[in-house]
């Protein structure tokens, strides 16, 4: 009876023994940290050259208040130094940089790059028109996140792909972004025409203001600002290195300016040649006076 006894006891004690390992271990899956999903961690910086006048400055202003990840910074001196930007970034913790580089206090050029190992866009912009300019119906929450909407033509080309990888980074504001807040209520739209980016910004309007109590109805109304940018090339690096891509059918401003002068040159110059033949004509066309004109009879 003895012997009997103590083999059940050791039975329990062994299945007691066993369940609280059993429980333990469903304890250490339960504790498991989870995987964590990636997070989006981007923040821009955006800094200007020296030079730019009142409009450039405007649309700076006006893409700060749509990006809420953006950190502006103060103007940089030096033109042919862009070797400094990937430190500036470092240093302002970016990991992508818009930089407004103005010629001649008329043309604007955007550098889009991801700092620090590229790649970078440069491209000019024209038809530039702001928030106070156009004065437009539609309007948005400060600091709301929007949604990016680009054109089926960025599928088509090696550098449309490119680009609109560095735009969803650079425009793509993250949830976990200080300033951002946790709304969606705007497009910021991309499209390609004539190997041009059209830039637009819509408000996302989900009520007929006509008929309120009516039955949802999403419209877009534009806000603004707009402008239109044509991409020069594309590097390899930050603001450096091997060129990836080249625009064929760019024109440089400074170039088209020349052209138009020697246009309104040449226009002087028949003028002036049309005036002297005039002159010659009229010349052949005297005749030779009498010596008894009344001129001389009288003179």
């Amino acid at each position: 009876m003895a012997s009997l006894l103590k083999e059940k006891s050791v039975k329990k004690a062994d299945a007691k023994g066993k369940r609280k390992a059993d429980d333990m271990e469903v304890d250490q899956q339960e504790r498991a940290p989870a995987a964590k999903k990636p997070r989006n961690k981007q923040r821009v910086l955006m800094l200007s050259s020296r030079g730019i006048n009142h409009r450039m400055r405007h649309l700076m202003n006006d893409l700060e208040v749509l990006l809420p990840h953006v950190k502006k910074d103060s103007k940089l001196d030096s033109k042919n130094h862009l070797n400094l930007l990937p430190e500036l970034a470092d240093l302002n913790n970016c990991n992508n940089t818009l930089y407004f580089e103005a010629r001649r206090h008329e043309d604007l050029y955007i550098w889009a790059a991801k700092t620090p190992n590229g790649p970078s866009i440069k491209m000019h912009v024209q038809n530039i028109h702001t928030m106070d300019e156009l004065k437009m119906t539609g309007n948005c929450l400060k600091g709301s996140r929007g949604v990016l909407s680009f054109s089926k033509e960025f599928d088509e080309s090696e550098w449309g792909k490119l680009t609109k990888e560095v735009f969803t980074h650079i425009f793509g504001v993250p949830p976990q972004a200080r300033k951002a807040k946790p709304f969606v209520d705007h497009i910021l739209t991309f499209s390609i025409l004539d190997n041009k980016i059209w830039f637009r910004n819509f408000q996302i309007v989900e009520k007929d203001p006509l008929q309120p109590n009516g039955p949802p109805q999403t419209s877009l109304v534009e806000i603004g600002p707009r402008f239109v940018l044509t991409p020069i090339r594309i590097f390899e690096g930050a603001f450096n290195g091997a060129t990836v891509y080249s625009n064929p059918e760019f024109v440089t401003p400074t170039a088209v300016r020349s052209a138009a002068k020697r246009e309104k040159g040449e226009k002087y110059g028949h003028r002036k040649d049309a005036q002297a033949e005039r002159g010659a004509r009229k010349d052949q066309r005297k005749l030779d006076e009498d010596e008894l004109a009344t001129s001389k009879v009288f003179a």
